[in-house]
């Protein structure tokens, strides 16, 4: 009976890795920010999902709550690149779920020129929603991490940032410095119990994505070794196990999310 009753202890721990863990996700109104969301929902956690999209974030916290998932989606309309406002979302967070245990930075935004082309508007705004506000959202967070000697930081970065990409020299250098960010970021911290890592996806089947033509997409596909874009939930199965403890060991790595594209 002991051994019937510690087997399935074990599997419903399995079943839900995150349970009683907070996590923050930003960008979780769409696309891979959605995904995580409801990934992490899956899990038993705790989720605070944040972006400016009032009715995705409405949308996605209704989902969960239409699956029955074990964890809960918690809606907070948040501009990353606010300092004012990112600090206060963070105090607010910890007020009244008592700590953040996961910060998965996902928000991100194109503005895609050749660089002849790029108006300075659209370099900035890309690495202030991009970059800056990892950094914003980081430094927010960590310091409660710190205290509590634990925590998981995942940064959502992209190929583009390895490798770059024409017409996109404003998205791949605010993904190229999410990268050197993050390791930076896994250096300092991984004596407090805190790790920090990036997910770099490919081509993934989003919004984003979508507004290519057809022709871009097809051409896309053939240079990519599986023969197909990815979806949202393939990184997000990347990012679970890097927001869970069993990656407790792994810090300061990108994991790349790519179909074999960038190798």
């Amino acid at each position: 009976m002991y051994a019937k009753a510690r087997w399935a202890a074990e599997l419903e721990e399995q079943a839900m890795p995150l349970s009683n863990q907070v996590g923050v996700v930003t960008g979780g109104a769409r696309g891979i920010g959605r995904a995580i969301c409801l990934a992490m929902a899956e899990r038993s956690a705790t989720v605070i999902a944040a972006d400016l999209n009032a009715g995705g974030l409405a949308s996605v916290a209704d989902e969960a709550k239409r699956s029955e998932l074990s964890g809960t989606i918690v809606p907070k309309t948040l501009d990353v690149t606010d300092r004012g406002a990112v600090e206060a979302f963070v105090e607010w967070v910890v007020e009244d779920f008592g700590k953040i245990d996961i910060l998965v930075n996902n928000a991100g935004i194109t503005r895609d020129s050749l660089l002849m082309n790029m108006e300075d508007e659209q370099f900035d705004v890309v690495l202030s929603v991009n970059l800056r506000s990892v950094f914003l959202m980081t430094r927010a967070v960590s310091r409660h991490m710190v205290r509590a000697r634990y925590g998981r930081i995942v940064n959502i970065a992209s190929v583009s940032g390895m490798m770059g990409n024409p017409g996109q020299c404003n998205y791949a250098a605010s993904k190229a410095g999410v990268i050197g960010f993050t390791k930076t970021v896994a250096k300092e911290l991984a004596r407090r119990g805190i790790t920090a890592n990036a997910v770099a996806p490919g081509f993934i089947d989003t919004e984003m994505t979508n507004v290519l033509p057809d022709k871009v997409k097809e051409s896309v596909t053939q240079v990519i070794p599986c023969q197909k874009m990815g979806e949202p939930q393939d990184v997000a199965a990347a990012v679970m196990f890097l927001a869970s403890p069993d990656a407790k060991y792994v810090t300061g790595q990108v994991l790349l999310v790519d179909g074999g594209l960038n190798m």
